[in-house]
């Protein structure tokens, strides 16, 4: 896979859009590491800058996403992956997207309800 993974100390974003909708889900990271995962399993596995690991997406909630399409930004240094989301949300705040905030005159504000209990899925966790 030529995927530029010099750039971000040997990560690239990844860019998760839902297939059926166009929608974007979320935005993570991924090495190479994760990407192969990805690609042999068919379920999104993103590297966490912040606990330093690999992390499957859904592990814990079940709310796994189903990889549909990969494709690769004209550097080769962006994914955009198109997923068929399982289960009621992505964000682990407890929204369909992680992008459920929206500058409305200088103040954000929550632009959907939520469509499940954060607590009930991570234990008080998320």
């Amino acid at each position: 896979m030529n995927v530029d993974f010099s750039k971000l100390d040997g990560l690239v974003p990844a860019i998760i859009q839902e297939e059926a909708t166009g929608r974007v889900l979320m935005l993570g990271f991924m090495n190479e590491e994760a990407l192969r995962r990805t690609v042999e399993t068919g379920y999104a596995t993103f590297y966490s800058r912040s606990r330093r690991e690999l992390w499957l997406k859904g592990e814990t909630s079940g709310h796994r996403l189903v990889v549909k399409r990969i494709s690769t930004d004209c550097d080769q240094d962006t994914l955009l992956i198109q997923v068929e989301a399982l289960g009621p949300g992505v964000c682990h705040n407890g929204y369909r997207s992680c992008f459920y905030r929206e500058l409305r005159e200088g103040v954000w504000k929550e632009s959907e309800a939520r469509v499940f209990d954060p607590d009930s899925v991570y234990g008080g966790k998320a």
